[in-house]
């Protein structure tokens, strides 16, 4: 017998009827004796339509109420789910955050979890209950709702995992796991059996929907083993039965420890990101404080900065400057810089907005060389410039232009030898 957490996402639990086979999947691993709490997000499209309501009562609404109303989908959720649950003979109730409770900070809207009190939960599954959690949400010590921020309920599947010391966390979504790229860009993309938490955490940062980038952070911290699967097979096929059964040759990719993969690929995944905008300061003094003059004002509006290089453009007095922001803050960003010009004393300021960035991510990078330079090969012999690279031990990152994503995203997937024998 394990004791596992199940989550699943919005798509998983749209309707009624996605709801009754969210309870098969449920039942199935009831029924292989294991002890079981769940997790839910809204039913799909809920928290948009929760939020706009927030937006149209009032531009500058309370914080502490918005979590009062756009913690409404995970409730509803969490209930239907313990009723389809209860009609099909399984013992279950709802919990909603308060409840167990999920402590939190007090920042509203983007709270982060503290601390996870068990003692109810313990007593649920000694009673042969299912738990059926809320997702998304906890109790701030003002004694207020708090929400974690969009994405939020597989932080908290994470969370309830780690403090219940759950043998593994199934995250239920509409992808039957996590592949070398996205399939639906390149159909030769592999599904993957085992990837490292590192790895996921580098893909989830750098565009992969796959994963919240904070609830892979939390697995990692805590070596929560961690289930991509999909919601949509059938719960009955007595393949899924058997696997729940034996808890092995189950199907999904894991996030799991790197000793736990035998061997390790050079490369284990190309990733891609369309929300980036690039800024360029031309002519830029080069000496000590102008870096702070520049990305202190940032920080401080909250945007944050990714990708950074500096190039000397005449004699070593001066230098050009770029760095890079997400798409949506790019219009923010040129403001805060324009704002702060006369202590940075830049030429001229060059946005761009066209942009997107590509990663190439693998463990094995820290035993191997020429990976980079396999990838700049690669997109030179299609034409692609680079304007800014970043690094890390596991990952080469570069910025291009947005029109060549496609075609670099399957050139260097080829050149890794990622490419699977059929389509995906």
């Amino acid at each position: 017998m394990a004791r596992l957490v199940l989550k699943f996402g919005g798509t998983s639990v749209a309707d009624i009827e996605r709801i009754r086979v969210v309870a098969r999947h449920v039942k199935r691993e009831v029924d292989a004796g294991h002890e079981v709490a769940v997790v839910v997000s809204a039913m799909a499209g809920t928290t948009n339509q929760l939020v706009a309501w927030c937006k149209d009562a009032s531009r500058l609404h309370d914080a502490r109420e918005y979590d009062a109303v756009v913690s409404a989908g995970e409730q509803i959720t969490s209930g239907l789910l313990a009723i389809a649950l209860s009609e099909m003979g399984v013992p279950a109730r709802s919990w909603l955050g308060w409840q167990i409770p999920i402590r939190t900070s007090n920042v509203h809207g983007a709270a982060r979890i503290e601390k996870i009190e068990t003692d109810a939960l313990e007593k649920a599954f000694a009673e042969g209950r299912v738990a059926v959690v809320a997702g998304f949400q906890g109790l701030a010590d003002n004694n207020r709702i708090a929400t974690l921020g969009r994405g939020g309920s597989d932080t908290s599947a994470v969370a309830l995992a780690a403090a219940l010391g759950a043998d593994r966390c199934d995250i239920y979504t509409d992808v039957d796991g996590v592949y070398t790229t996205d399939p639906r860009m390149t159909p030769r993309a592999r599904k993957l059996e085992k990837v490292t938490y590192e790895e996921m955490l580098e893909m989830a940062s750098q565009g992969a929907k796959v994963l919240q980038t904070r609830s892979v952070g939390l697995a990692m911290v805590h070596q929560v083993r961690t289930l991509v699967r999909s919601s949509f097979d059938d719960p009955d096929d007595a393949a899924l039965v058997a696997a729940s059964r034996t808890n092995t040759g189950l199907p999904g990719t894991l996030v799991c420890d790197e000793e736990e993969i035998v061997e390790q690929e050079l490369v284990t995944g190309i990733a891609y990101s369309r929300d980036e905008a690039k800024i360029t300061l031309v002519k830029v003094a080069d000496k000590p404080g102008i870096a702070a003059a520049i990305f202190g004002p940032l920080a401080e509006a909250g945007i944050n900065v990714d990708m950074i290089v500096q190039n000397v453009s005449e004699g070593d007095a001066m230098t050009d400057l770029t760095f890079t922001v997400s798409h949506a803050e790019l219009d923010k960003a040129r403001a805060v810089v324009e704002a702060a010009s006369a202590d940075i004393g830049y030429q001229q300021l060059i946005a761009d907005g066209d942009v997107a960035k590509i990663s190439v991510i693998g463990v094995g990078m820290r035993s191997h060389t020429g990976v980079a330079q396999k990838m700049f090969h690669a997109l030179a012999d299609r034409g692609i410039n680079l304007h800014v690279i970043s690094t890390s031990e596991i990952k080469v990152s570069v910025l291009i232009d947005a029109e060549y994503t496609e075609l670099a995203v399957r050139a260097l997937h080829t050149a890794y030898g990622l490419d699977g024998d059929t389509a995906a």
